[in-house]
């Protein structure tokens, strides 16, 4: 129950989902945890549920995020843990958008499984406009690249601190018609495994999560696609919320003190290659 006892913790996007499953049980744990989100009416919301603090900022702009972590800096004096959670699907605020998607996931594999010829293709990827990519870059990777640039900043002079990226098995495996999503939680890994290499000096450790397919909000548009999901999982089911918390709190304490650069991946046997 203090296996991160005294603690600062700032998650990014931990107003719901992951983030906030994340925040409970650091919070449980012993951490001081600030809960980041774009929404701070959300943000506010969720620190006062889990007893933690909150900061709004956009983590896609610098100067935002910039400011965000001067006042974290202002408030505790030091930061010991950044977990880098804020992300999109894409299309969660177009339910038309969702729908088309899942509808032709469907039929694609209707037709596959009917033997097809397969005549429903997905075309994400040459229907996505400029703005879909470089929006799905600038919030995972981008964001992901600032606020660890400037939780180093606080980080350094301790000579300590752990950052934890959230990844995905989109981000190894690929997934059909996540094209933008795919490239941005695999430049993740890449930046994780390059920034335990670099910060290990200063006994900062630098890991990642890939989570598989976890049953949240994130995941709500998939709707009865996610029986497929589920049936090509070895384990049966979507992951739930605690499966990717837990394994946050692991990374974040002194329990993983010798794992940097690793990507630990909770994905109930869907991808077991990282």
């Amino acid at each position: 129950m203090e296996r991160l006892e005294g603690k600062i913790a700032l998650i990014t996007g931990g107003a719901r989902g992951l983030g906030l499953a994340i925040g409970r049980r650091f919070r449980e744990e012993g951490a001081q945890v600030v809960i980041n989100d774009l929404d701070p009416e959300a943000a506010q919301k969720a620190a006062t549920e889990i007893g933690g603090s909150s900061l709004a900022a956009d983590v896609s702009d610098s100067a935002a995020v910039a400011a965000m972590f001067d006042e974290v800096a202002s408030q505790h004096g030091r930061l010991d843990v950044l977990v880098n959670n804020a992300g999109i699907n894409g299309i969660e605020d177009d339910p038309e958008r969702a729908a088309d998607f899942r509808n032709r996931m469907l039929a694609q594999a209707s037709e596959a499984v009917s033997g097809g010829p397969i005549e429903t293709h997905l075309d994400a990827t040459v229907e996505a406009t400029d703005d879909d990519w470089h929006r799905m870059l600038a919030v995972h990777l981008d964001g992901t690249f600032f606020c660890s640039r400037e939780a180093l900043k606080i980080m350094n002079p301790q000579m300590s601190g752990c950052i934890l990226n959230m990844g995905s098995i989109m981000g190894t495996a690929g997934g059909a018609g996540s094209a933008a999503y795919c490239a941005a939680k695999a430049g993740i890994l890449g930046f994780t495994r390059s920034l335990a290499r670099e910060v290990v000096t200063r006994n900062i450790r630098v890991n990642a999560i890939a989570p598989g397919w976890i049953d949240t909000d994130f995941t709500s548009f998939l709707n009865e696609t996610k029986m497929l999901i589920a049936a090509q999982t070895p384990m049966g089911r979507l992951g739930d919320v605690d499966d990717i918390a837990w394994a946050a709190v692991y990374l974040a304490s002194n329990e993983a003190k010798f794992v940097t650069g690793q990507t630990l991946s909770p994905n109930g046997g869907w991808h077991m290659s990282q």
